[in-house]
C-alpha cells in the first residue's frame, strides 16, 4: 500500500492529499531515509512523521485497504511522540 494512503486509512493524518504533500515536503521519513508518497509501506517499517517541532514515530504492525475508524489505531504502534 502506498504510504500516503497508509496515513490517511491508520488516520494518523485525515487526508490523503494531505498526507501526500507532507511527503513531497520531506516530513516523513521511513527508516531514516525521506520517501515519497507512492512508497510501499510493509509490516514492520518504522516511519518518522515531522508535525511541526515534535517527531512522531511509529512501527507499522499490519497493512489493511480498509478498516473501521475503531480499528484504525491496531495498524500501528506509537514508539516516541
Amino acid at each position: 500500500m502506498r504510504l500516503d494512503k497508509f496515513l490517511k486509512v491508520s488516520r494518523i493524518i485525515k487526508r490523503r492529499t494531505v498526507a501526500n504533500e507532507a511527503c513531497d515536503g520531506g516530513r516523513v521519513s521511513v527508516g531514516g531515509r525521506t520517501v515519497k508518497a507512492s512508497y510501499d509501506v510493509k509490516a514492520g517499517d518504522e516511519i518518522t512523521i515531522l508535525f511541526g517541532e515534535k517527531p512522531l514515530r511509529i512501527r507499522v504492525l499490519n497493512v489493511k485497504e480498509n478498516v473501521r475508524k475503531d480499528e484504525a489505531a491496531s495498524l500501528y504502534e506509537v514508539i516516541t511522540n
